[in-house]
């Protein structure tokens, strides 16, 4: 990790993203990446000291991977679910990419689950929406797995045209008969409003953050960039809301009434051992994600970031605030599980899935 500097050059980083912030980009978002994990490692690192662990967390979800900090897989959760939590899942199949029978493997794999086109393809062990793709026909699901790491497992899932998606972060202590929904992120995707003169290209170039996005080999917009939108429409250029794809993230923690905390608890509970994370959903409406009528996309584990810290309403004071409670209650988490004999995964080990993971997202075709 690089140097942290406490001079003109860390003072001038802060300065800009306390300015993209006022533009609509989040504190947090506009920070060089090394200078945005500084305060997340120290913390983590005091903590570890503190609960004689570094990798602590890691048992906080004691039938995961690594608790799902990292290098865990899609299919683990779901394969945890019991019927009800099952029912609230988007259909899916898995798949490994052996080479030249994949695709007819892929055809077959759809056939017997009942999935049509569109789907959406990921990888099995995937971050941040990397290689997570929506495939209309044939010929483009040939293409994927032409360029997927051959051996490596794949879901093929049902696309959820629901228009709103959110990300509900999960947190029950062990030995506690109820959880709790400790924050709410609502992901806006990636998008262009036309001024009936510019191409989307140009709209794109006019933005900061999507800016980055297209210059990314690892994403590519699913649209004509040269079409001149009239003005005032608004063109959607992602099927993922990530802020890596050009997406913005709101915090929607208000909508955590008894309705949704109770629908949440009731699959979580339905999943034995898991006991923190985030429950990635499309919903039809807000007043349908109030009342927990959502489906479930995927899960992931205590490796999920408190991205409701990245509103661009938050200060960076207010962001870190955030991020830092969720770590201390990983630490709490695991060291109850720890006390309940199950042990964290060893430190070598974890690095291992870590470059494991690092390496695969390099390999993946790009995500649209």
């Amino acid at each position: 990790m690089p140097e942290v500097s406490t001079g003109m050059h860390a003072n001038a980083s802060v300065a800009r993203s306390l300015a993209g912030a006022r533009a609509g980009r989040g504190a947090l978002e506009c920070l060089p990446k090394w200078l945005n994990l500084v305060p997340m490692v120290l913390q983590w690192c005091w903590l570890g000291l503190r609960y004689r662990s570094v990798t602590l967390p890691s048992a906080a979800n004691p039938a995961i991977t690594t608790g799902g900090l990292v290098g865990d897989g899609k299919a683990e959760y779901f394969a945890g679910m019991g019927q009800h939590a099952l029912s609230m899942t988007a259909p899916f199949a898995m798949l490994q990419a052996n080479g030249d029978d994949a695709l007819a493997q892929a055809l077959m794999r759809m056939h017997a689950t009942g999935l049509t086109f569109p789907v959406v393809v990921k990888p099995e062990r995937g971050w941040c929406g990397f290689g997570v793709q929506r495939i209309d026909n044939t010929p483009q699901l040939a293409v994927y797995l032409a360029g997927y790491p051959r051996g490596e497992p794949l879901m093929l899932q049902r696309h959820l045209d629901e228009p709103g998606e959110a990300g509900i972060f999960y947190a029950r202590m062990p030995g506690q008969a109820t959880g709790r929904i400790c924050g709410i992120v609502l992901r806006h995707y990636p998008q262009v409003i036309g001024d009936g003169a510019s191409t989307v290209s140009q709209l794109i170039a006019a933005d900061p953050r999507l800016r980055r996005a297209h210059r990314s080999r690892r994403h590519r917009f699913r649209c004509d960039l040269a079409q001149i939108p009239p003005a005032g429409q608004s063109v959607r250029l992602s099927l993922i809301g990530s802020i890596r794809a050009g997406g913005r993230y709101e915090d929607g923690s208000e909508l955590a009434g008894g309705e949704l905390t109770a629908a949440v608890d009731a699959i979580a509970r339905d999943m034995p051992h898991f006991h923190v994370g985030r429950f990635d959903v499309r919903y039809a409406s807000v007043a349908d994600l109030r009342q927990g009528r959502f489906r479930i996309m995927e899960v992931n584990g205590a490796g999920s970031e408190a991205v409701y810290a990245w509103d661009p309403k938050y200060s960076l004071r207010e962001a870190y605030r955030m991020v830092f409670a969720k770590q201390r209650m990983l630490f709490e988490m695991g060291a109850a599980n720890r006390a309940r004999g199950h042990r964290p995964v060893g430190a070598l080990a974890l690095a291992r899935h870590f470059l494991r993971q690092q390496k695969l997202i390099h390999r993946y075709p790009p995500s649209n």
